[in-house]
């Protein structure tokens, strides 16, 4: 359409122009609905003890994280039940929670995501004893340290301790933990004592290189991964700690959850990728027990996986945050949904109101045709019904009503070809009129007249 704004009937626009308007409002209050906010200026994670390797490998994900502008708050803890129990209160301020594999096993898991297993967890046994040690059963009797209450090392022990019937007097349960525990056991206070974490974590360290200690090395390892799926089955190969000290002596078998991070459900999207990719960042290289790129994984988890987690792993970090700033990542991502409105909506509109307009304008011309028509078509069965002047007057009325209707330049020519139409029809009736006029005369000359 050549027509130009400024042409544009005020009326007419309005009457296109205000409900589009209304309708892509409402395209756009709708997409709104789905825009996540702003993500929160602060990310909070529950650890573990001081010491312990959730602080440990907190410390390495703080600098990572604050990098992006988002602030990296850490809630020391008494351990992995701690950090879940703190999760699943809704008055703690916690985002994020380090959890050991197994303790979500049979629980309630609503308002929980996992984002994936992060590292194994090796279990090690410290003893004293003249001779080897190779099962817990051969535990009872004896005073053991397996961590303080909350943590996830006492849990883990003591479920496979009952399992040997090792927990009961005259065994002594123990709270220590640590290197509380290997200093204990040093003294010769403590029998053996139980460990969870990394190799090079403070506590196991200490052990591995105090005279007069044992790893205990499991044989009924594989029957412990049966029994409890969330366990994995690790060797400790000859001389893995140290070459020229030869520690250990020997291959020991460990049993080993696995440690994972949870959130909570509502947890802001954003935070949640953050912390994925810089989980990979931390996580993801090779170690004493695991290969390059094994860890982050979503395998071996207790709680649903958090649907940001299932897209990281089958295609890695969100496409902007590859790219972008993780800020200019997240707000582009929240624009994207008003996109939505814009395509489906907006774009075809803008096609489709010329032609509404257009519809609307000429209507307002053709809908005279019809009784254009009318006329035409009562003039033609019965010429005579009226005087000719009535006929003439009515196709009179007819143009000055079509006359002032008010139409675009655009459309101007709808406009004066009705207007031929009209006069089209004038013309016949002037004809037929002047055409009868004329042979009466000659029809009544060549008849008889009548007179006797």
């Amino acid at each position: 359409m050549n027509w130009r704004l400024r042409e544009l009937h005020l009326r007419d626009a309005l009457a296109i122009g205000i409900p589009a308007l209304v309708l892509l409002g409402a395209a756009f209050w709708v997409a709104a609905q789905f825009i996540k906010p702003a993500p929160p200026s602060r990310l909070v994670i529950s650890t573990g003890g001081d010491g312990g390797a959730y602080q440990r490998f907190a410390a390495f994900y703080k600098p990572i994280v604050e990098q992006n502008g988002i602030a990296f708050v850490e809630r020391p803890s008494a351990g992995a039940v701690e950090n879940l129990k703190r999760l699943r209160d809704p008055h703690a301020e916690v985002d994020f929670a380090f959890v050991q594999g197994g303790l979500g096993v049979g629980s309630d898991t609503a308002g929980l995501v996992s984002l994936g297993s992060i590292y194994y967890e090796p279990l090690w046994i410290f003893y004293r004893s003249p001779v080897a040690l190779n099962r817990l059963k051969q535990l009872v009797g004896k005073r053991l340290a397996v961590g303080p209450e909350g943590s996830g090392t006492r849990q883990l022990a003591l479920d496979l301790l009952e399992a040997n019937g090792a927990t009961t007097p005259p065994t002594q349960i123990l709270p220590d933990g640590g290197l509380a525990a290997v200093e204990a056991l040093q003294q010769g206070k403590l029998d053996a004592i139980f460990l969870v974490g990394p190799a090079d974590s403070g506590a196991v360290w200490a052990a591995l290189y105090t005279d007069g200690l044992r790893l205990m090395s499991l044989v009924q390892a594989e029957a412990y991964v049966r029994r409890y799926p969330f366990l994995s089955k690790l060797t400790l190969p000859r001389g893995a700690i140290d070459f020229v000290r030869d520690i250990p002596a020997r291959d020991v078998t460990l049993l080993a959850p696995i440690a994972t991070l949870v959130a909570r459900e509502d947890t802001h999207p954003a935070l949640i990728d953050l912390l994925l990719d810089t989980a990979s960042e931390v996580h993801g290289n090779a170690g004493l027990f695991q290969r390059a790129g094994e860890f982050p994984n979503p395998r071996q988890v207790d709680f649903p996986l958090a649907p940001e987690a299932e897209r990281f792993y089958k295609s890695g970090p969100p496409f902007l945050q590859r790219y972008l700033p993780f800020w200019a990542a997240t707000l582009i991502n929240r624009m994207l949904v008003l996109l939505v409105p814009l395509l489906a909506i907006a774009l075809p509109l803008f096609r489709i109101l010329p032609v509404l307009y257009g519809w609307r304008v000429r209507s307002r011309v053709f809908k005279w045709y019809g009784q254009l028509k009318f006329l035409e078509r009562s003039y033609a069965n019965e010429p005579t019904s009226r005087p000719q002047a009535d006929w003439l007057a009515e196709l009179d009325q007819l143009d000055a009503r079509v006359n002032r209707i008010r139409t675009p330049l655009g459309f101007a020519n709808h406009l004066y070809t009705l207007r031929e139409h009209i006069a089209l029809v004038r013309q016949t009736v002037l004809k037929q009129t002047s055409s009868e006029g004329t042979r009466q005369p000659g029809a009544n000359a060549g008849a008889p007249t009548g007179v006797p």
